[in-house]
């Protein structure tokens, strides 16, 4: 987020805690006007800092989805490997993260389910066929702590 200056930051920050706020509101409160703020976050989402906007949302009984993280290390670590991987799994919106790692293992994701079996089902036809896997660690979540936060200032 180089040669961001501070409205920018701060035009940011707002939309992360609501991208839903209206943009005369968030005019309001970075001190520019309705016009002016429209035209800075149109140009943070062309140069791909604002890549999206999502919806939360909660499961049909009301309680929070499991977040199960997993750690995959593969069979080989070069660029073929690592690109085959990588273009695999954005294939597949069930994965909601996924970070190259260093450390213990290759890759960390995370994806959310609604019990131990739709994880099954996710672990079979798509984790396990992902290519070059070698190894499958998976964590699930017991309770979710925090799931927001301020970015740093």
């Amino acid at each position: 987020m180089k040669g961001l200056d501070a409205i920018d930051r701060n035009i940011i920050r707002l939309l992360r805690l609501d991208a839903r706020i209206t943009n005369a509101k968030l005019a309001q409160e970075v001190g520019l006007s309705p016009s002016a703020c429209l035209r800075r976050i149109g140009l943070l989402e062309q140069s791909g800092v604002i890549r999206g906007y999502t919806a939360l949302i909660s499961s049909a009984e009301g309680e929070s989805p499991i977040a199960v993280i997993i750690n995959i290390s593969l069979e080989r670590q070069t660029e073929e490997y690592l690109n085959r991987f990588e273009n695999a799994v954005r294939r597949h919106p069930e994965i909601q993260e996924c970070y190259l790692m260093t450390g213990g293992s290759d890759y960390l994701l995370r994806v959310e389910v609604e019990s131990a079996g739709e994880f099954e089902r996710i672990h079979k036809e798509i984790l396990a066929k992902l290519p070059g896997v070698l190894r499958i660690h998976s964590s699930f979540s017991i309770r979710n702590i925090l799931s927001t936060r301020l970015p740093p200032r």
